[in-house]
């Protein structure tokens, strides 16, 4: 076998929750081109029909999952579901995320428990509902994915701060109660990456020139520079790889 076969994701299928945009689509785009079947999720029937058919045009083969990942009960029975008719989820890589900033002497109760259910009840939810059935072949992939603010923290975002923390330690613990039984799950902490949700902050020349200036690499990051990490959690190249945090963030979390 040669060393690069250990990335090939042929004949593996992958579900990424919250793929229809973002850094979920870049993730889902960079599996298929690997070898992967994806599975595109979010809670928008429409979205993700049109971020499936873009993949799909690639010559990928694309399934579509609607559910609400807060929802316990709606992730397992669409997974259950799709598990019995359709086949085996190999790879969850949980996607799904938000953000909400304002003064932490403000912060509204509710958008603290959006974020909190977005961030790490979907982990949970979705996680073992995956897990549940990975179990029972002895091997399956999770990724989390985490952010800098899962070790570093900036004003008005201190909430989204902590489910980040969680995210890390959450991923800990499944790798502590699963890893014996077959299954490697691992985190993935993007730095500044443009995205839709970051275009205000990518424009903003004060807010720019603070993440050149604070990342060694000197910019921000592209979607796209995320791909190469989930393929190597989401591979053979990553067997013996359980519980850790990958910081792909051009440094920042290196330096102060």
């Amino acid at each position: 076998m040669s060393s690069l076969d250990l990335f090939n994701l042929n004949q593996k299928r992958c579900l990424i929750t919250g793929s229809s945009r973002g850094i979920g689509f870049a993730l889902a785009t960079g599996l298929a081109s690997a070898g992967a079947e994806l599975v595109i999720n979010g809670r928008n029937a429409d979205t993700v029909a049109k971020a499936a058919a873009e993949i799909r045009a690639t010559g990928a083969t694309v399934y579509e999952l609607i559910f609400d990942v807060t929802d316990h009960k709606a992730s397992k029975t669409a997974i259950d579901k799709f598990e019995a008719e359709t086949g085996a989820i190999d790879i969850l890589i949980n996607n799904a995320g938000m953000q909400h900033r304002a003064p932490l002497e403000e912060f509204p109760a509710d958008a603290f428990d959006d974020l909190m259910r977005t961030n790490v009840y979907s982990i949970f939810n979705v996680g073992q509902a995956c897990a549940v059935h990975m179990l029972k072949r002895g091997a399956g992939k999770i990724i989390n994915i985490a952010s800098i603010q899962t070790a570093l923290a900036r004003p008005s975002i201190a909430p989204y701060t902590a489910s980040k923390g969680a995210v890390a330690n959450f991923t800990k613990g499944m790798a502590t109660d699963w890893g014996s039984r077959g299954l490697q799950i691992n985190a993935i902490a993007p730095g500044y990456f443009k995205t839709e949700l970051n275009q205000a902050l990518v424009d903003d020349p004060e807010f720019s020139a603070w993440v050149a200036k604070r990342t060694p690499a000197g910019r921000w990051g592209n979607i796209e520079e995320l791909v190469g990490a989930a393929i190597f959690l989401s591979s053979d190249a990553s067997t013996y790889v359980n519980g850790i945090t990958l910081y792909v963030d051009g440094g920042m979390s290196a330096c102060v």
